[in-house]
């Protein structure tokens, strides 16, 4: 019998036909890297580049009730900054989609992120959102950003009734380090008996700082965030802890060795994106603690590539398929 042995690292999977122009018309400069060498500069280039509607924008000629709160930190530590929106005229009390946003812990906003949110969930399954403002990296290391995270929580639920929101009805989601903060955020609240979500939403999660799966060495050098911006980006979350042993599971949910209890999971990621194998290990993790989990691999996919191509059919798809699941999750847990 002839013995294939195993693709090596350089067999890369095809990109879908409709992403290789967007991603091609990024640039090299887009594609460059994250490194601590360029990272200060990349992260000021973010923050001057990247959108921050204000809350007249969002509110969309009316369409949404929008506002930005200042709510109690962790001990010890500042104040968070929550925009909370919801369809306008609509009574009641709504689920909540208490939402994190992207950028690898270094950068990012919690208002950038919030048209697309607000269009393609908000409106059409009558829910609210909450985006946090959780401090970045590595001007604040763990647990900073998902002690943040904790404590908005925390306080929106104390808070349902004067946000109009249902307590027992909250999702947690979130984009690349997003969904990487809300699987760590499900873990931390369910382990401090916390405000109890009834599914996480996680979107090409950051999980794993050891950044040593098949897919990261597949991708080196090819995916739009590969494993040199991961590394850079862990680091910077981390500082000296990066790569310890005991490094806690809210820290990195792939370290977690109890994935019991969770909320039902929606997980997802491209079939061409370095964070491919840490997302399907998640899923199996939750399967195999009697959980359950959603899994879509997205063939010919990046990291982040419904948001480069908006109109390609795989990014519709997507979209098509994360709402699908929010609404049946919202079905399953209406009281009304």
């Amino acid at each position: 019998m002839d013995f294939t042995p195993p693709p090596t690292p350089r067999e890369v999977p095809p990109f879908d036909p409709e992403l290789t122009g967007p991603l091609a018309a990024l640039g090299a400069e887009a594609r460059e890297p994250f490194t601590h060498e360029n990272l200060a500069a990349r992260q000021a280039r973010d923050a001057e580049v990247r959108p921050r509607p204000t809350v007249h924008d969002l509110r969309a000629d009316g369409r949404f009730e929008v506002e930005e709160l200042r709510v109690p930190g962790a001990p010890d530590t500042p104040d968070v900054t929550l925009v909370s929106a919801r369809p306008a005229g609509v009574t009641g009390s709504l689920p909540l989609l208490y939402y994190l946003h992207g950028g690898g812990m270094i950068m990012g906003n919690a208002w950038s992120v919030l048209p697309q949110v607000l269009r393609a969930w908000a409106l059409p399954l009558e829910l609210a959102v909450v985006s946090v403002a959780y401090r970045l990296a590595p001007r604040t290391r763990y647990p900073g950003a998902v002690e943040d995270c904790y404590a908005g929580l925390v306080w929106a639920a104390a808070h349902a009734s004067a946000l109009g929101i249902d307590a027992d009805r909250v999702v947690v989601g979130g984009k690349s380090a997003g969904g990487g903060l809300a699987a760590a955020l499900a873990l931390l609240t369910r382990d401090r008996g916390g405000p109890a979500p009834i599914g996480q939403l996680l979107l090409c999660p950051m999980l794993d700082d050891r950044n040593d799966t098949f897919s990261s060495h597949q991708m080196a050098g090819v995916d739009l965030w590969d494993r040199t911006s991961n590394a850079t980006a862990w680091q910077a979350l981390l500082g000296d802890r990066y790569g310890a042993a005991d490094l806690p599971p809210y820290a990195a949910p792939a370290r977690a060795t109890d994935l019991s209890r969770l909320p039902p999971a929606y997980i997802e990621v491209g079939s061409a994106e370095t964070f491919r194998d840490e997302g399907v290990a998640y899923a199996n993790a939750l399967w195999q603690a009697g959980g359950q989990a959603e899994l879509h691999v997205w063939p010919g996919a990046f990291h982040g590539f419904d948001t480069f191509a908006p109109q390609a059919a795989l990014s519709r798809d997507a979209r098509d398929a994360r709402t699908r699941w929010l609404r049946r999750i919202l079905a399953r847990c209406d009281g009304s």
